[in-house]
């Protein structure tokens, strides 16, 4: 039986990196992909998965990551993690530099990677058998909120992606999956979006019990592409107990009434 190999964008940290964990604890070959080689080379001493650096909003790396793919082996799924927010300005006082970039980071890389890699994803199908692509939105693309409009642009146009993706692939056997997290800690994300900020940061999280971990996001992945090859979870939304809506966090201990 040949063992099925997943591309996992984002793979230096966060939910790409906890991907890539768990698909390869459950037997996975995994090539992750990021623009830290240094993080990926040491991701691969420690786990066994093999690395491309690249920049997925650069068509050239694409290209240069779909060629070192079809030399390499076959491809049986794209995981798409990598994106990410700048700033929490009001419309009025965005940069447009952080729109273009978030626009770039979520949906053209997007765009990118299913057009290079669809070809390599057919060509693994065999008689009877299946390929994935599994995108990671975020409850961003599901509703808005005041500083956030940037980021909810970009998320709604990457889940407006998957949409049309699913219906365009109708008829094939390739699933398309959307994975769309809410408040996730993760060491870099919110950190990154306030452009260092490290007590700015802190404060997101502040009195929030159990919000979720970059694992809790992976399992689901796992989970996902681990499914029977005829079940197809197009969109998976998940959040932690604590957060009711994307604006309507519960900040103390939960506790029962009464």
């Amino acid at each position: 039986m040949t063992t099925r190999r997943a591309v996992v964008t984002g793979a230096s940290s966060g939910i790409g990196e906890a991907t890539v964990r768990a698909l390869r604890a459950s037997g996975w070959d995994v090539v992750g992909v990021a623009r830290r080689a240094d993080r990926l080379d040491a991701l691969d001493a420690e786990v066994g998965s093999a690395s491309f650096a690249a920049d997925l909003s650069q068509e050239a790396d694409v290209a240069a990551l779909a060629a070192h793919l079809a030399e390499s082996g076959p491809v049986h799924a794209l995981v798409h993690v990598a994106g990410g927010a700048r700033g929490t300005e009001r419309i009025e006082d965005g940069n447009p530099d952080d729109w273009r970039w978030m626009f770039e980071a979520n949906v053209l890389s997007a765009q990118l990677l299913t057009k290079a890699l669809l070809p390599l994803l057919r060509a693994s199908i065999g008689e009877g058998g299946h390929a994935d692509t599994l995108y990671v939105t975020s409850t961003a693309a599901q509703n808005a909120y005041a500083g956030g409009a940037g980021y909810n642009a970009a998320k709604a146009g990457e889940s407006m992606l998957v949409h049309a993706l699913r219906l365009e692939l109708n008829g094939e056997p390739i699933r398309v999956t959307e994975i769309a997290p809410g408040m996730v800690y993760t060491p870099e994300f919110t950190l990154n979006r306030l452009r260092g900020d490290q007590v700015g940061a802190e404060k997101v999280y502040d009195g929030v019990e159990q919000p979720l971990v970059a694992t809790d996001v992976a399992d689901v992945i796992a989970y996902a592409l681990n499914a029977p090859g005829h079940v197809n979870l197009d969109l998976v939304t998940m959040r932690p107990v604590a957060q009711s809506a994307q604006f309507l966090l519960a900040r103390g201990p939960l506790r029962p009434r009464g």
